[in-house]
C-alpha cells in the first residue's frame, strides 16, 4: 500500500503541526509517506519529519495526477481532497482529514470521498450530521512541542502573514520589511499582575474581533490584566483586531508576532485565551498550553469543552455573545480575587487522551482498514 498524502497549505498553521505528527505516527505503524506540499511552504524542514516521509512540491492542483505513482494507492488529503484526485478510480482510496467543522459551511467539497477523519467530536457530528462518511473515532491531535525547531528566545516579530496572491498584500509585503528593520525587537518580558495569552495564528475562524469587540470593554476596567498576542494573521484579520481592541489602555494588549518556540511561551501565561468555538475544529493550542501546565479560558461549546477539563486544566465561560461578557467578567473578578490556578499537569488521565502514544493507538484501526478497503479492489 502506498500512501500519498496532500497539503498544499503555503500558510503554517495547526493543520501543519497536525501533517508532521502524522507522518510520525504512520512511519511507527510501518506506513511511509509521499508528502506533497506547496512550492512556498518553507517551514517543513523544521516539523521534525521522519526519514521515511518523501516531499514533493506541486505548483497546481491540476497537476496532482501526474505525481501519482501507480497501484494500490491510499490518497489522504488535509481538508478535502482537491477535484482533481475525487473520481472513483479502481485500487485507489480517497479519505480526507476534516481540520474545519462543516456546521454553518456547504459540505459539498467532501463529496466523493470514501473515508472522512474528523480531528474532533464537534467536526464528525457535523458530518454525520449531512451523511459523509465519517471515521467514528475523532482522530484527535497530540500535544508533541519538543520535535519542533524555533527560537529560544522570544523578540517581538511582524504581526502580519502576508497573502501573495492579493495586490494589496503583495505591495505591503514587500514594504513592510523596510518598516520592520527600523521599529525595536525588544524581547518578551512577563509583567506584574495577570497575564492572559492568545498562541494564534490570526485567522478569521478564531473570531478573535468579534470575542475581543464584547470583552476588551471588560478588560479594560482592570489595568493589571495583561493581554500578550503570538502570532500574525492577513492585513484585514490584523486590522479588524485592532479595531475590536481599541477601547483597551496603552499598553495593555502587546503584539508580538509569530514565534517558533511555543512552548516557552505557554509556560510564561497565566492563562492561554482561546477564541470563539463554532469556527473552530480542535484547538491545537489548547492541547499544546494544558501539555506545558498552562490552563485554559474558554467559552464551555464544542469543541473546546471536549479538550477542557472545567476548574482542573483550565476554566469554561458561557458564550459572551449570549450574556454580553457577564460570565468572563466574573470569571475576571474571581482570578483577580485569587481564584486558584488549575495546574493541568495533574490531570494526567485527561493529558494522556491527547499524547502521541495515543494518536499513535487511535490511528492503528485506521491504517487496517485502509488496507482492508484497499485489499477489496
Amino acid at each position: 500500500m502506498k500512501l500519498i498524502q496532500i497539503n498544499l497549505q503555503p500558510h503554517f498553521g495547526g493543520g501543519e503541526v497536525y501533517t508532521a505528527f502524522l507522518c510520525r505516527a504512520l512511519s511507527l505503524l510501518g506506513v511511509p509517506t509521499r508528502l506533497l506540499v506547496h512550492p512556498q511552504a518553507a517551514f517543513w524542514d523544521r516539523l521534525g519529519l521522519p526519514a521515511d516521509t518523501e516531499r514533493t512540491t506541486v505548483a497546481a492542483t491540476a497537476d496532482l495526477p501526474r505525481h501519482l505513482p501507480t497501484g494500490r494507492l491510499w490518497l489522504l488529503s488535509h481538508g478535502p481532497l482537491p477535484t482533481e484526485l475525487r473520481a472513483a478510480v479502481p485500487r485507489r482510496l480517497r479519505t480526507a482529514i476534516a481540520h474545519m467543522p462543516v456546521q454553518g459551511r456547504n459540505s459539498t467539497a467532501f463529496a466523493g470521498h470514501d473515508r472522512i477523519y474528523a480531528v474532533s467530536g464537534w467536526v464528525r457530528d457535523g458530518l454525520k450530521a449531512v451523511g459523509r462518511p465519517v471515521w467514528e473515532e475523532p482522530l484527535y491531535g497530540a500535544a508533541e512541542l519538543g520535535v519542533r525547531a524555533g527560537a529560544s528566545d522570544i523578540r517581538r516579530a511582524s504581526r502580519y502573514d502576508w497573502d501573495r496572491r492579493k495586490g494589496r498584500d503583495r505591495l505591503l509585503g514587500w514594504l513592510e520589511p523596510l518598516a520592520e528593520a527600523l521599529r525595536p525587537h525588544p524581547p518578551f518580558v512577563r509583567r506584574d499582575g495577570l497575564t492572559l495569552g492568545i498562541v494564534s495564528r490570526l485567522t478569521p475562524i478564531k473570531q478573535f474581533p468579534l470575542l475581543f469587540s464584547l470583552l476588551a470593554p471588560l478588560l479594560a476596567r482592570h489595568r493589571e490584566v495583561h493581554l500578550e498576542i503570538f502570532g500574525s494573521g492577513g492585513y484585514a484579520s490584523v486590522r479588524d483586531l485592532d479595531r475590536a481592541l481599541a477601547t483597551l489602555p496603552v499598553g495593555q494588549v502587546r503584539f508580538w508576532g509569530q514565534q517558533g518556540n511555543v512552548a516557552a511561551i505557554y509556560r510564561q501565561l497565566d492563562y492561554l485565551l482561546s477564541g470563539l468555538p463554532e469556527k473552530e475544529a480542535l484547538g491545537l493550542n489548547i492541547i499544546e498550553a494544558q501539555a506545558c501546565g498552562t490552563p485554559v479560558i474558554a467559552v464551555n461549546a464544542p469543541p473546546f469543552s471536549e479538550t477542557v477539563l472545567d476548574g482542573e486544566t483550565g476554566f469554561l465561560y458561557r458564550d459572551p455573545r449570549e450574556d454580553g461578557g457577564a460570565d468572563f467578567s466574573r470569571l475576571l473578578d474571581e482570578l483577580l480575587a485569587g481564584l486558584p490556578r488549575p495546574h493541568p499537569e495533574l490531570a494526567q488521565a485527561h493529558l494522556a487522551r491527547f499524547s502521541f502514544d495515543a494518536f499513535v493507538e487511535r490511528l492503528r484501526p485506521v491504517v487496517a482498514d485502509a488496507e482492508r478497503q484497499l485489499n477489496r479492489e
